[in-house]
């Protein structure tokens, strides 16, 4: 099936051009399959970075590669501990980040007769989250088209992006969800990492 999905959050994200956490990185997963089980897979948060992906920066104690956000003095910044602090992401794209934030927020609401953002926000404790408004649609393309058209496209896409001459600096370019395909059939066959910190987290428990 194709595969369209989303949820929104706590507001966790400044809206662009305002100061405070007033939206959600509502993460988006769009999903294509392919008979062969490589499936094209967008899997992202509508911020920059997910705040999960900024504290595992600050747990290794590195830089962003890129501005994930804003410090407290409202500068942006690639320091996950100031962002962490200032808790003002930095929306994917800029203000086309805030719009699809704003947008997937309000259709999800509405198709699932919850709550918004905001009024995730109001209800929830500090800390805590729950009473998102969250949207699954699944799509058979068998039904839309003859057999193999879809792994047609599919392919004919992908080819053309794997064949581009590649950037200063890029060794191998991938498409949508392979890098997260090569990171399981590693994990199949070596076992899973897992950060220390966290490990003797739970250990302790």
């Amino acid at each position: 099936m194709i595969g369209m999905c989303w949820t929104n959050t706590l507001p966790n994200m400044p809206a662009w051009g305002t100061r405070e956490a007033n939206i959600g990185n509502n993460p988006v997963v769009l999903a294509v399959p392919r008979s062969n089980g490589e499936h094209v897979v967008v899997d992202c948060a509508l911020a920059q970075f997910s705040y999960g992906k900024i504290s595992e920066y600050r747990r290794q104690q590195r830089e962003l590669p890129v501005a994930g956000g804003f410090d407290s003095a409202g500068e942006l910044s690639s320091d996950p501990t100031a962002i962490e602090e200032a808790m003002r992401v930095l929306p994917a794209g800029f203000w086309k980040g805030s719009g699809l934030s704003i947008a997937f927020d309000l259709i999800g609401a509405i198709l699932a007769g919850g709550d918004t953002v905001t009024g995730v926000g109001k209800h929830c404790d500090p800390g805590m989250e729950y009473g998102v408004s969250q949207v699954f649609m699944a799509i058979d393309p068998g039904k839309l088209n003859a057999p193999g058209f879809s792994e047609q496209i599919i392919d004919e896409v992908l080819g053309s992006i794997k064949s581009s001459s590649r950037a200063e600096g890029t060794e191998r370019v991938f498409y949508p969800g392979e890098r997260s395909l090569l990171t399981r059939r590693e994990n199949l066959e070596l076992g899973i990492p897992v950060d220390t910190e966290i490990w003797q987290r739970i250990c302790r428990m």
